[in-house]
């Protein structure tokens, strides 16, 4: 409980005046007796009012407040919590609301002030935007509650328990669900290359048309039918793809809002959603944590449910990446050929280990390296140098591009190929290969 400014207004006024009067006394004015007993009976009257209103703001029932959030939230965007706010006086009751939002969570329009009528509920908003992913829990809201007279106002904590969980920001993906599929990648510039050959598998018999091969010609039902019959083929379906996110240090670089192990989160759930709706099984490998985490390769539109929930409280960690030990684990897991996508962040010291890491994992799976760059480094190399220590960060910088770019090189030339990206481009580049493997029958 606090004075409120009301109260200090009158006791500022009361002892203004108390010490001008005991000013004029002691240069030996007179000052009427009369004036010293008004003061001092007004400053006695508000002591004992205010005593009085202190006791009854105590007694008053605090407000009730109901929390109303969404149960989930996505990364990085605005959400709107209302609060119903009600209370069991007799009268109209203006109040502060401050909710206790968990650490993680920006917020704006807090604190805020409602106005409460007897036996009516009352609702005010405010906004929440994640700054982080995971399991978020709000405990308590904080109401201003003023005293009768006004001259005191009371601090009541009120249990308000609520939980949300925040998930990487997915939500244009099943906004693209009512458009095509092709308007929809176009619109996220994914690229998709034109098709060479007839795919892998065999889907029906059609009537021969401009542009086919002889090769697609059926002769046997050509003959049967007297007409030129030729096979169509469709991409080959029922393909694995695995993930193995890097979750060391390496990935808590950070440009802009997001870290680039959530850039490189939301680019593995860019491909799972396109995978998924081509037919294949997509699962999900994580090394360089506490708790490495594992999804089997499963197909249908409920997999992206289920590596949602796996990996919207995955976070990074300051352990080294281990490349051997993560090799070896998806080797023991995963035994039929699948497309692994190897998302990591390499550096200039990456090379012998890497390299027969990859090599390894290329004997029974097809591997695709994606690399993470930051988009600092290519800022820093395009800064106009006239200074000394400029001059010493774009040579730095250059330098480490070099040496990574000679890396990307040797591992290319043992048939690994490296996906070189700005976290931000990610996805799109992700997508896009997939889809040119996809229509080349080689994925």
């Amino acid at each position: 409980m606090k004075p409120s400014r009301l109260l200090l207004t009158w006791l500022a006024v009361l002892l203004a005046v108390s010490i001008v009067l005991g000013a004029l006394r002691a240069l030996g004015m007179a000052v009427p007796s009369t004036l010293l007993s008004i003061n001092w009976g007004l400053l006695l009257a508000l002591l004992a009012l205010a005593t009085l209103d202190a006791v009854r703001l105590k007694r008053l029932p605090s407000p009730q407040v109901q929390r109303q959030m969404p149960g989930s939230l996505a990364l990085g965007r605005w959400s709107e919590v209302r609060l119903q706010v009600s209370h069991d006086f007799q009268r109209p009751l203006n109040v502060q609301v401050f909710d206790h939002v968990a650490d993680g969570l920006d917020f704006e329009n807090l604190p805020l002030s409602v106005e409460l009528q007897p036996g009516q509920h009352s609702q005010v908003g405010y906004r929440l935007r994640p700054l982080k992913r995971g399991h978020f829990s709000f405990e308590h809201c904080e109401t201003h509650l003023p005293s009768p007279l006004g001259l005191w106002t009371d601090k009541r904590l009120l249990d308000a328990a609520d939980e949300t969980r925040v998930y990487p920001d997915f939500a244009r993906l099943y906004e693209g669900q009512l458009l095509a599929v092709d308007n929809w990648l176009s619109h996220l510039g994914i690229r998709q290359h034109q098709r060479r050959g007839q795919g892998q598998e065999f889907h029906q018999l059609r009537e021969f048309r401009e542009g086919d091969s002889l090769r697609q010609i059926d002769w046997k039902a050509t003959a049967r039918h007297r007409t030129p019959i030729a096979r169509e083929y469709e991409d080959e379906r029922d393909q694995q793809i695995i993930f193995l996110l890097d979750c060391g240090r390496r990935m808590r670089s950070q440009d802009g809002e997001l870290a680039h192990f959530d850039h490189a989160l939301n680019a593995c759930l860019l491909l799972s959603y396109t995978a998924l709706r081509q037919g294949d099984a997509v699962g999900l490998g994580t090394f360089a944590t506490e708790q490495p985490r594992y999804l089997a390769p499963v197909k249908g539109s409920g997999q992206l449910n289920v590596l949602l929930n796996a990996v919207y409280d995955l976070d990074s960690s300051q352990r080294p990446a281990d490349y051997q030990a993560a090799v070896t684990q998806l080797l023991a897991r995963q035994k039929r050929r699948a497309l692994v996508v190897l998302v990591t962040n390499l550096r200039d010291e990456d090379d012998e280990e890497l390299l027969a890491a990859l090599k390894r994992l290329g004997q029974q799976h097809r591997v695709l390296l994606a690399s993470l760059r930051e988009e600092a480094l290519d800022r820093l190399r395009q800064v106009p140098v006239q200074t000394l220590p400029e001059a010493l960060a774009y040579c730095g910088t250059v330098d480490y591009l070099n040496t990574r770019a000679e890396l990307h090189k040797r591992l290319g030339a043992h048939a690994i190929p490296v996906l070189d990206s700005r976290p931000s481009e990610l996805g799109a580049q992700l997508v896009t290969q997939y889809l040119a493997w996809k229509k080349a029958g080689t994925a």
